[in-house]
């Protein structure tokens, strides 16, 4: 990897056999060697695997390279690579050269990924590594995946498809603990003048379970918002761009405003209010005391409900649709202020409702956490507005177990939008989502659901045609229920009845052992799945794709920004 540094340039002194590669721990003779589904090591985490496979086994820590050179400012060996990496300024790109949760945001996967595969992204200077091979397709998809998790020095990550470490180590050749939750590190707050910070109260995300929560909060931020970035009479404040980090067990998170104001905080249907991390966790606090729980937050009752749809009082103003506040479904999301005049207004105080679908696949229980940071709009011209398509959310409910199908919808923009942005929203079965414009441009790709494409238009796209056809987008994704990329069975990826959460279920139709992909008649005719007659090794476990909340079923959603802006 010769160049990566802080400057991440080429350096031609870096070249060699990248096909020799470092033994792993316990490799040579003795009396414990290492499974040969071992070959590269067994590692306590999954970055000192990285650190053998790619960085050592690569080349990158040559003396000439990374090494003791430390071409271009960056140190690559271990013990000083995660510090040289993690959030570290690059020279030559504004991106940092690791950014937790963010691959697309983190120059060195950047620069690694535009020599894998060649012409998808863009990336300033040349690929790297410089002189040497491309690193393996599968050692720069364990990279992504790491970073996905928030990219931990300690702890072992788990893939986005059944959250195990089982596909990393695959990936790698490496032998690795079972996946361990992670906590993605904290946010720091904007700067005192220029934004503010909206914290999330913790909740317990139990061990092998998926869950989808709404809690209230109150907050108030008069007296930290300088006199120029509100309206007091109208009680809004203006904020241009924002930074979300969470743990990347989180699936989305929505932040609403409940239209609710203080008095409304001890309504019954809140429940208790409690600490929620910190040392006075657990204890009742009063929720209009921003400072009763110490570095705790005050939190209401969390109550398990989908997308907080009949949540709090029956007066709540939620739009539970667009999450007005803010949200994601990365573990960070990054929207940089736009220059133009373009602003957004918010609440200066009152209750606002998290709702938090996330899931923990690893063994152990985690309390989630999560932070947004909000810039303040110091030119205010042209309101930002939503875009949360989901009209066509279920369009591919029922597809067929071991069959791609391809899905389209339409969004009609309003006259004289000026488009800013795009995203997509998908469960795990959904791939390759593009939104193309009327003339068939298209405008937005991404392939990945754990991490879809924010796409961000610079200058905005604009739409100013009276006719509705001329200001309309067609979206479309394929939907896999179990193909892998021969085109044979993916029983991963396929829907299931047997790893269906408590809340949902399905028929299956489709064998999974023995006659694989034959078709079969529910959970009590494994015996047309059989081999041979009365052989006993069938299952009939795979099921159509299914409609719903959980990453078991799937949605279609398309979400953007724009801003009406006649001429």
């Amino acid at each position: 990897m010769p160049g990566l540094g802080g400057a991440l340039i080429a350096h031609a002194g870096c070249s060699g056999d990248s096909s020799q590669t470092a033994a792993g721990p316990g490799s040579g003779p003795g009396p414990d060697p290492v499974p040969a589904e071992c070959a590269a090591g067994e590692f306590e985490n999954t970055f000192d695997a990285l650190q053998e496979v790619i960085f050592d086994g690569q080349g990158c820590t040559r003396d000439a390279c990374h090494g003791s050179a430390t071409s271009g400012g960056l140190d690559l060996r271990a013990g000083a690579s995660y510090g040289n990496l993690f959030e570290a300024t690059s020279t030559s790109s504004a991106l940092p050269r690791l950014r937790p949760g963010e691959p697309s945001e983190s120059y060195l996967y950047l620069k690694l990924a535009a020599a894998t595969r060649p012409g998808s992204v863009q990336v300033a200077g040349s690929p790297m590594p410089s002189g040497l091979p491309p690193i393996p397709e599968e050692h720069l998809e364990a990279l992504k995946i790491w970073i996905e998790a928030g990219a931990p020095e300690r702890g072992s990550v788990g893939d986005s498809i059944r959250g195990d470490s089982e596909y990393v180590e695959d990936l790698l050749g490496a032998c690795l603990p079972p996946a361990t939750p992670i906590s993605i590190e904290p946010l720091e707050p904007p700067p005192p003048g220029e934004g503010v910070q909206f914290r999330m109260p913790t909740y317990l995300l139990p061990a092998s379970a998926e869950r989808e929560v709404c809690f209230a909060q109150y907050y108030d931020f008069s007296g930290v918002i300088p006199a120029e970035y509100q309206d007091p009479a109208r009680g809004v404040f203006y904020v241009n761009g924002s930074h979300l980090r969470q743990d990347p067990h989180s699936h989305h998170l929505v932040i609403d405003h409940s239209g609710l104001g203080a008095d409304r905080v001890h309504d019954a249907s809140f429940g208790e209010w409690t600490c929620k991390g910190g040392a006075r966790d657990g204890e009742a606090c009063e929720p209009t005391d921003l400072d009763a729980c110490g570095e705790g937050l005050c939190g209401s009752r969390v109550t398990d409900s989908l997308a907080c749809i009949g949540y709090g009082p029956p007066e709540s103003a939620v739009n539970v649709a667009g999450g007005g506040i803010g949200g994601a479904q990365t573990a960070q999301q990054i929207d940089r202020p736009r220059e133009g005049g373009y602003y957004r207004e918010i609440p200066i105080r009152g209750i606002i409702y998290w709702n938090s679908h996330a899931f923990n696949l690893t063994q152990q229980d985690h309390q989630l956490r999560a932070y947004l940071n909000m810039t303040f709009a110091r030119e205010r011209r042209f309101e930002v507005e939503q875009i949360v398509d989901s009209h066509a959310i279920y369009i591919q409910a029922g597809q067929a177990p071991f069959t791609v199908e391809r899905y389209c919808a339409e969004h009609v923009l309003p006259r004289h939008a000026e488009l800013l942005g795009l995203s997509s929203h998908t469960h795990k079965r959904g791939e390759h989502f593009t939104v193309d414009l009327p003339d068939g441009t298209r405008i937005y790709e991404s392939f990945d659901y754990v991490d879809p494409l924010d796409a961000r238009y610079e200058p905005p796209l604009r739409f100013d045609s009276e006719d509705p056809a001329e200001r309309t987008l067609t979206y479309c994704a394929d939907f896999n229920n179990g193909v892998d990329a021969e085109g044979g069975f993916d029983l991963r990826r396929v829907t299931r009845r047997s790893t269906m959460p408590d809340r949902t279920s399905c028929k299956p139709v489709a064998c999974v052992q023995g006659r694989v992909g034959e078709p079969c008649a529910g959970i009590d005719d494994d015996a047309a799945c059989d081999s041979s007659p009365s052989a006993g090794d069938g299952w009939c476990d795979a099921c159509p794709v299914t409609a719903g909340v959980t990453t078991e079923n799937e949605m279609f959603v398309l979400t953007g920004y724009y801003a009406v802006r006649p001429r």
